[in-house]
Formats: structure tokens, C-alpha cells, sequence
């Protein structure tokens, strides 16, 4: 089969397609024939091994997964004997984790990542959703609590998970304040935000409003900004990362150890999130679609040839939303 391969980390000249088995799922795994990907933040970390400090989870010296990418969409093509979930023809979507393997014509998947997806989106809009949308999902429900009548202001609110986040906490009912650039002021306020921040003009951190939850995509601002605009006792949920310039230790790593050490010892709540993949998030995903609450939004699609093209787009032309790779 094809798929994009890495052997060292780099530039996404170092991502070159190649001919390699395909793959032969294991007892729980099913054998997914990949129809889109999609592409994300992680992604471009995990290609150029940046934070460097993060090299100790995606080995140190060459990428541990050969085979990048981790969001998919697809059609179960054959399953492992304890396999109970899905089924040969079903159309499901999931996100491999820190394994990897997207980018590709087969993938194996094991049982608890995947999920049936949904019905009234093409290969290409579910393939937008997994990591995105569990981030988002998770960001503003187990960590940051929103409630109807909260203020939540999204910082990055354009991006992958920004416009998620923007529909689904609207969706939880409340007032959302998004934080974006001046080509994207439309799209948000499409989205459902109530009020919009353009960056380039204003900066957030110097209004007087306040808010219950401020959740933070970009890891752009300090602890200091990024609390000065909370409630005495409102909630930041850190998940900043993003796509920055390069080449440093430990990147955005640094707000997040920052926010584990003080939140201990502050009013405010401080969490930093980990999104973690599975097929209970993507069912939640699956039902906000379907009801029309929630619509992924793609920024451009490339073939599957073209993903070093791609990923040169994600991390030089600030894409807005989601990046998507066709098979």
C-alpha cells in the first residue's frame, strides 16, 4: 500500500511517500481502508520532533511511528476474531493517538479508537472531527465545566478545535467570545459567536470583561494575561500548542508547567488538558452532527501524495480550521 513515511525529524520535505505492507489487524483491531485524513497541530509537531523535550515520548532520535498522521475516515475492510463494534462496509472515522498511521491507504485501528461515523457527513468532513473534536469536547465539558449563562472566551478560535469549540459551547448554552484574526471575524460569528476579538487590533487581556472560562488554543499569552481575564473563580483550560516557530526546548510546554505549579495554590481553577481518544467521545461527536448542532469546517484538501505540500500550508498560511487529506 502507499502511505507517508518519516525517517527523521524535519521540515515536511523529510515526509515522502512509499510503498510499504499493509497491515494485518490483530484479535481486537479492525482493518480500516482509509478514505481521508485529516491534519492537526500534533501532526506537525510529531514531524518536526518540536518541542524537543517531546522527543522523549516520540523517540529520541527518529520518529517511534514511521507513519504519520492519526485522524481518519474510512470503511472496515475486515476485523480481528474479539472485534464486536463494527463490522466489514461500515463507514467509521477515529484518531490512532500517539501511534499514528493515518496518512496511508490501510490502516489497523483497535476497537475502543474507532466509531461508526456519521451519517450525514462525507469521508472528508469526519475525518476533520476525531482529535479536533474530542480536544474541544473535552476542553469545554470535564475540564472547563461549562454551564448555560457562562461566558467562555476561545483563544485560537478559528483553528481545528476553535471552531469546534465555538459551535459546541454555544450548544452548551453559553455567551462565546472568540479570539481570532481579521479574515476569520466572519466565519466565528457564523459559528455562533456572540462577540469576536480580532487580535491584530485588540488585545483580550486588556478588556474588562470576564469570564467563567477561558480556553486557551494557542499557548501564545502568559498565565498572568491569560488569568487577568477570568472570573475570581473561573476556570482556564490550557491546551495551547499550535503551530509556532520551531526549534525551541520546550515550546508551549512551558505555560503548561507553569499552570500545574500554581494551581494548586490559586482560587481559579487551572487544567491542563490531555485529550484522550476514544470511541465514547467520537459516539458523543457522531450525535452532534447528526442533530445539526455541530459541522466541521475545512480549509482546503490535498491528495495523499501532496501531504508534505500540506503540511508546509498548516504551518506557513496560518490555515484556518481543518486541512484534509484525501486517499
Amino acid at each position: 500500500m502507499k502511505a507517508i513515511v518519516q525517517n527523521r525529524y524535519g521540515p515536511p520535505e523529510t515526509l515522502t511517500l512509499a510503498d510499504v505492507d499493509t497491515p494485518v489487524p490483530a484479535a481486537d483491531e479492525a482493518l480500516v481502508r482509509v478514505e481521508a485524513a485529516a491534519l492537526n497541530a500534533y501532526d506537525w509537531h510529531a514531524m518536526r520532533g518540536d518541542p524537543r523535550v517531546a522527543r522523549l515520548a516520540m523517540g529520541r532520535s527518529r520518529p517511534r511511528a514511521r507513519i504519520r498522521g492519526r485522524d481518519f475516515a474510512g470503511r472496515v475492510e475486515a476485523v480481528g476474531a474479539r472485534v464486536r463494534q463494527v463490522r466489514p462496509g461500515d463507514a467509521v472515522f477515529g484518531d490512532l493517538g500517539d501511534a499514528n498511521g493515518a496518512f496511508a491507504e490501510y490502516v489497523c485501528v483497535p476497537e475502543t479508537l474507532v466509531a461508526t461515523a456519521p451519517a450525514n457527513l462525507a469521508p472528508q468532513q469526519a475525518a476533520a472531527l476525531p482529535l479536533a473534536g474530542i480536544t474541544a469536547l473535552m476542553g469545554l465539558t470535564s475540564a472547563g465545566r461549562v454551564e448555560p449563562g457562562h461566558r467562555v472566551l476561545i483563544n485560537g478560535a478559528s483553528g481545528g478545535v476553535g471552531t469546534l469549540a465555538v459551535q459546541l459551547a454555544t450548544v452548551l448554552g453559553a455567551s462565546v467570545t472568540a479570539v481570532c484574526s481579521t479574515r476569520n471575524l466572519d466565519l466565528v460569528r457564523s459559528l455562533g459567536a456572540e462577540h469576536v476579538v480580532d487580535y491584530t487590533r485588540d488585545d483580550f487581556a486588556r478588556d474588562t470583561r470576564r469570564y467563567d472560562v477561558v480556553f486557551d488554543l494557542v499557548g501564545n499569552r502568559s498565565l498572568a494575561a491569560l488569568r487577568r481575564v477570568l472570573s475570581p473563580t473561573g476556570t482556564l483550560v490550557l491546551s495551547g500548542g499550535g503551530v509556532y516557530r520551531g526549534g525551541s526546548l520546550i515550546g508551549p510546554v512551558g505555560l503548561i508547567a507553569r499552570g500545574r505549579l500554581l494551581a494548586p495554590f490559586v482560587r481559579q481553577r487551572i487544567v491542563v488538558l490531555a485529550a484522550v481518544p476514544g470511541r465514547q467521545h467520537l459516539d458523543a461527536l457522531r450525535a452532534h452532527v447528526e442533530t445539526g448542532r455541530l459541522t466541521p469546517v475545512i480549509d482546503r484538501t490535498y491528495p495523499l501524495h501532496e501531504v508534505p505540500r500540506a503540511m508546509r500550508y498548516l504551518e506557513t498560511e496560518h490555515a484556518r480550521a481543518k486541512v484534509v487529506i484525501t486517499v
